[in-house]
């Protein structure tokens, strides 16, 4: 494995801290969503990890894409982290909503299963957590 680049982030107080980025991009505090709970202007782990894989899946969806030279109007993905209390502990789950514009159900469906071989994300993940897709068209 050739590494790429790395990406690093410290965390201070759990999830009513704060988290920062070493390139100074980010400095935000993190409360949990509960109800009654002050959410105003702080994020949580599941919304990180949220905009992370939403990010990542979009991004390996259009290099599928391109090396198979299809043309689409654009691609938008809403990924919906959930925290679940199971049996044996606490567990994540993804709901992720792809909308590819300017493509038939098919072909979406095609980019969608094998951008998700794709993603580093989905590779991380595979197996550990439930991932699931509704694909759409416009």
């Amino acid at each position: 494995m050739k590494k790429l680049f790395t990406s690093t982030a410290t965390a201070i107080g759990g999830r009513e801290g704060r988290v920062t980025s070493e390139s100074g991009s980010f400095d935000l505090g993190l409360a949990m969503p509960m109800p009654g709970a002050d959410t105003a202007g702080k994020s949580n782990p599941e919304e990180l990890f949220a905009a992370g894989y939403a990010a990542c899946f979009d991004s390996a969806m259009n290099i599928v894409a391109s090396q198979k030279g299809i043309k689409h109007d654009g691609s938008e993905i809403k990924a919906d982290v959930s925290l679940n209390k199971g049996d044996t502990g606490y567990e994540l789950s993804v709901e992720m909503d792809v909308l590819i514009k300017g493509v038939d159900e098919e072909t979406a469906r095609q980019l969608v299963e094998e951008g998700h071989q794709v993603c580093p994300y989905s590779n991380a993940t595979r197996g550990n957590i439930d991932v699931s897709f509704n694909v759409r068209t416009a």
